[in-house]
């Protein structure tokens, strides 16, 4: 969301559902080590405003992070943009316990941070102590999490053009009328989102859904191939299939191809992560099309966001990433393998232009 990320990019029940909508390893005590990462740093050339200037900016990142490897290139974006802003960076990450994020929240309240940013989370778990936090004078950003609380920075990436960017491959790969099933699941904020476009582009191109499936568990890839299998033995006459979140797309490429229709039905997903591009690329795949946002440039972004509402700069209480379109055929023709590949060949990606000031040194992946 991957992703999707859903990760995933990622969710309010789309906060818990980005835990497996999006993906990625896990740390669960605070840390402050930047990890390694493969993203370089462009010069500043501007003077750092307050509170910059003085050195160091004590920053929390308190996480909800889940399986794959969506959470981890976000989180290294994060910290990679971290040290280029000479940001002391301590991450927390609750590994989908509601309870421990809380607490964790708490501490990052209580640790002399000057902002922190939530990676994903359950509204209803840690609101208490979103509204804690800026009655507390503290910066707070929070990414596909959704908050009541006045003053907080939302970033998400755009969930709508993901979903419309598919869509368009889609109709040119189907046309109008063709007969199509549907896999998706209701109650997740990015997922509610990408269904409104779904909604929308199946009435403008007068597609006939045969079947709508799909549920989100701790194994969602697996647990939703019975469910696309059942669905393509009553309904083996559709042409394509959207499934716009990643795990839900690789069980429905799972179905297709036990079912051995893989020669007549397309899938169409969303999100990108390196295990996605693998199965798109995999001999006789079916998975013909994603979109999505980098997980690493989202996480630098988020970082970047951060920065300028500590600066007072950044002029605006949300921020999106939107997403681009990518193709099996684009991945094979270029011989793209996995996500450092795909920066190189689609700079879009990058979001160098997205929150940036000529005092921050924008992270590269």
């Amino acid at each position: 969301m991957s992703r999707a990320r859903l990760p995933l990019a990622a969710l309010s029940l789309a906060s818990v559902s980005a835990l497996v909508l999006s993906g990625c390893s896990q740390s669960t005590d605070a840390s402050t080590n930047t990890g390694d990462t493969a993203a370089s740093a462009s010069a500043a050339t501007g003077k750092k405003p307050a509170p910059f200037s003085a050195g160091a900016v004590k920053v929390a990142l308190v996480r909800q992070s889940g399986a794959g490897d969506y959470f981890e290139q976000w989180g290294n974006g994060a910290k990679a943009q971290a040290k280029a802003l000479g940001i002391d960076l301590t991450v927390y990450d609750a590994q989908a316990d509601n309870a421990k994020q809380a607490t964790d929240l708490s501490s990052a309240i209580n640790s002399g941070a000057k902002a922190i940013i939530i990676d994903h989370g359950f509204p209803a778990t840690i609101q208490p102590e979103i509204d804690k936090a800026v009655k507390k004078g503290i910066k707070v950003v929070v990414y596909d999490v959704e908050t009541s609380t006045k003053g907080v920075v939302s970033t998400e990436q755009d969930d709508a053009s993901m979903a419309q960017a598919v869509l368009d491959v889609m109709a040119k790969d189907l046309g109008k009328n063709a007969k199509v099933g549907y896999v998706n699941v209701a109650g997740y904020a990015a997922l509610d989102k990408r269904n409104t476009v779904w909604a929308k582009e199946l009435a403008a191109q007068g597609w006939k859904q045969q079947f709508k499936v799909g549920k989100v568990t701790d194994s969602t890839a697996t647990d939703n191939v019975p469910l696309v299998s059942a669905a393509l033995t009553q309904h083996s006459d559709v042409t394509g299939v959207f499934a716009p979140y990643d795990e839900l797309a690789k069980g429905t490429v799972l179905a297709v191809q036990n079912k051995k229709l893989q020669d007549k039905v397309k899938v169409f997903g969303a999100d990108v992560s390196n295990a996605d591009i693998q199965q798109m690329t995999a001999a006789d795949s079916p998975w013909v099309a994603t979109a999505g946002t980098d997980p690493s440039a989202v996480g630098a972004a988020v970082v970047r966001t951060a920065a300028l509402e500590l600066a007072g700069q950044l002029g605006k209480t949300s921020v999106e990433f939107p997403a681009v379109a990518i193709t099996q055929e684009f991945l094979r023709e270029k011989k793209i393998e996995n996500m450092d590949q795909l920066r190189q060949a689609l700079p879009a990606l990058n979001l160098s232009q997205v929150s940036t000031a000529d005092w921050i040194s924008n992270v590269a992946h």
